[in-house]
């Protein structure tokens, strides 16, 4: 039967962990290497309801993409939020790894799996790993330039990212002319923001990430950039779990299941009334009366 260590090593082969960040953490963070594996659940984040369901699914093994303990903790206490996540998979003899930056960089990898939702051709990476890195080479690198089937304008390209990625309450919102033509996209899972710089030295025609800032984004409009796209954290990253799970499949005995639990925090999203479809007895908001105090 195979073991954590087992599970591991073909993580491994396909994430080396010296091809991660130096500031992230990866790699086995819970569980005994010698125990064994039937069943192992892939996730994005690992949080109170993903832990829930590992445990009621009766998984050996969660494997994350975002860290559990990115940042030092003094205490793994059961009283704090992360001390009582690492006390029930202990308890429940359920081991846990990370590979996070080292499968974004990955060939194939997480932008791999967000472009293949959108059939991108003759992909080559955003931001190729630098030189003398161990990453470098062989097309490994930060996100993903490709070619569009067929060109779409801007308005079709957000229509049909929010058809094509996992669905989440804040769906996808893209900023720029709505009639700009999208023949190149770039594509980044996660947050993406500090590749702003690499689209538009690309010259690509829009670039599709996460967690975009307001002033990021529009002095890169303002300075010519390609158009964006932003969608929800999780939802660029989760495509990149089923590929996980393909490949651990591979290993004989091995059981794996993906989580579609959207761990997005934002649940609730209402759009902004069209000026023509306010009701006739509301005012608009520049008539309101202003608060006043006292």
């Amino acid at each position: 039967m195979p073991t954590v260590a087992d599970v591991v090593a073909e993580v491994v082969r396909h994430y080396p962990p010296a091809w991660a960040e130096e500031w992230d953490r990866v790699g086995l963070v819970l569980g005994e290497p010698s125990a064994p594996v039937r069943r192992v659940l892939c996730v994005v984040d690992v949080v109170p309801e993903t832990v829930a369901e590992a445990l009621d699914a009766g998984v050996d093994m969660i494997i994350a993409h975002h860290p559990l303990l990115l940042r030092g903790v003094s205490s793994v206490a059961p009283t704090t939020y992360k001390g009582r996540i690492v006390h029930q998979l202990i308890k429940a003899d359920v081991a846990l790894y990370v590979a996070h930056t080292n499968a974004d960089v990955a060939v194939p990898g997480v932008s791999d799996a967000l472009a293949a939702r959108f059939g991108l051709l003759d992909l080559r990476p955003l931001k190729p790993a630098g030189p003398g890195t161990p990453a470098e080479g062989e097309g490994r690198g930060a996100g993903r330039i490709g070619r569009l089937p067929q060109p779409l304008t801007l308005a079709e390209l957000a229509r049909r990212a929010a058809a094509a990625l996992p669905a989440t309450a804040a769906g996808v919102r893209a900023a720029g002319d709505p009639e700009r033509l999208v023949r190149t996209l770039a594509v980044c899972g996660g947050a993406g923001d500090s590749f702003l710089a690499d689209a538009t030295a690309a010259g690509v025609d829009a670039y599709l990430t996460s967690d975009l800032r307001h002033h990021p984004a529009g002095e890169h409009l303002a300075t010519g950039g390609p158009a964006l796209l932003d969608a929800t954290h999780w939802a660029t990253e989760r495509p990149w779990l089923d590929d996980l799970a393909a490949l651990l499949r591979a290993a004989p005995g091995v059981e794996t299941l993906v989580s579609d639990l959207d761990t997005d925090p934002w649940t609730v999203h209402a759009a902004s009334p069209h000026p023509d479809e306010r009701a006739p007895d509301e005012p608009a908001a520049d008539d309101k009366e202003p608060d006043r105090e006292g």
